[in-house]
């Protein structure tokens, strides 16, 4: 286990004093938080290289120059690209991208960027915003972990199974009962315009609608998954919907530089429109909360390594890298068992009824 030296490498807002030149000026003006800057870069960035190359893949063109054009595309989406657009998207869906005088903009990344990466346009939003975060990995969530054992491979493999198959189809269910009807509509909306798209361009093009579309779709749920996965698979059963005990957070890593601090998730939960910037100073700050809640906080590694880890149930590297704030543990095997004893399936029946009440 390591020790918080009080040392946090993770990305914050420094503000530049350098004059800004005429271009960055009006990036600027286009965007409600000057701290988004690099999202727009990034935006830019995507536009003139996986755009371009996702409608090449659709023309007639050489085979070794098509074969090339979707090894590029297939590297560049999945390598360099879906960690960091997948959470800019998150954040983006949190706090407003773009300004009033620019608000069309905001529809830009979930309709025309996000299909080259699998995202069906506004369910994400609809199902992050509009249902993860209201019940909090409690029983109503789709996306609950609870009623998993989470350190099995049979467990998760039903928990994706799932959400892969039926996700939009208890989404909609959960709109209806909630009656929140311009949810539903979103949420189903994006869903099948998506999949008729899909059909219709295999007709045109299926090797392109594959490479282009098909693929992106099933590895971003399964990447979707396996890190919700991994951010709620330690859960104290008695307390269930406490936002300290049933996420994690994992600083000092080189996945919050590229994902915008996607690792401080405890805090996501806790104040869901933070800015990602903020995130590092809000842990320093109200670290005494964490140890108060006995919240689980790992150091040099993210989110995949926590689910590969438990998948094989390493909890040596995982005691390995837990940061023992307030002292609690004296031994990596103490710390070994408290991990364990937060992965075990919990039968949502005996869930206490104060929880399920705030939920």
């Amino acid at each position: 286990m390591k020790v918080f030296t009080d040392v946090l490498t993770d990305p914050v807002y420094i503000q530049s004093h350098k004059p800004d030149s005429a271009f960055r000026k009006f990036l600027k003006s286009m965007i409600r938080d000057e701290r988004d800057l690099p999202f727009l870069y990034l935006t830019i960035e995507l536009t003139f290289t996986l755009l371009p190359l996702a409608i090449l893949l659709f023309l007639p063109l050489p085979t070794w120059l098509w074969w090339t054009a979707a090894a590029a595309f297939t590297v560049l989406n999945n390598f360099r690209y879906k960690g960091p657009f997948g959470l800019m998207l998150h954040c983006t869906s949190h706090r407003v991208f773009f300004v009033k005088k620019y608000q069309l903009l905001n529809h830009y990344l979930p309709w025309v960027i996000g299909p080259l990466f699998g995202q069906t346009p506004e369910t994400y939003y609809s199902h992050h915003i509009g249902m993860h975060h209201p019940e909090n990995n409690m029983p109503d969530d789709d996306s609950c972990t609870m009623p998993y054992q989470r350190d099995s491979i049979r467990g998760f493999s039903r928990y994706l199974g799932s959400f892969f198959f039926a996700g939009v189809v208890h989404l909609a269910m959960y709109f209806i009962k909630k009656n929140r009807k311009k949810l539903l509509v979103r949420s189903v909306r994006g869903e099948m315009l998506y999949i008729l798209m899909c059909i219709g361009l295999s007709f045109v093009n299926f090797p392109a609608t594959l490479v282009v579309f098909i693929l992106p779709f099933v590895i971003s749920r399964i990447i979707m998954m396996l890190g919700n996965w991994a951010q709620h698979a330690f859960i104290c059963a008695g307390d269930p919907d406490n936002s300290y005990k049933n996420s994690i957070t994992c600083i000092n890593t080189k996945y919050n530089h590229k994902c915008w601090n996607d690792g401080y998730h405890i805090s996501h939960h806790i104040k869901p429109s933070m800015h990602w910037t903020e995130h590092p100073h809000y842990f320093r700050k109200t670290l005494h909360e964490y140890i108060e809640n006995e919240a689980i906080v790992f150091d040099g590694i993210h989110f995949l390594h926590v689910w590969l880890w438990l998948m094989t149930k390493r909890y040596d590297l995982l005691a390995k890298h837990y940061v023992n704030i307030g002292n609690r543990f004296s031994s990596d095997e103490e710390v070994m068992a408290f991990l364990k004893q937060r992965t075990k399936k919990i039968d949502l029946a005996n869930i206490p009824a104060a929880s399920v009440a705030a939920a």
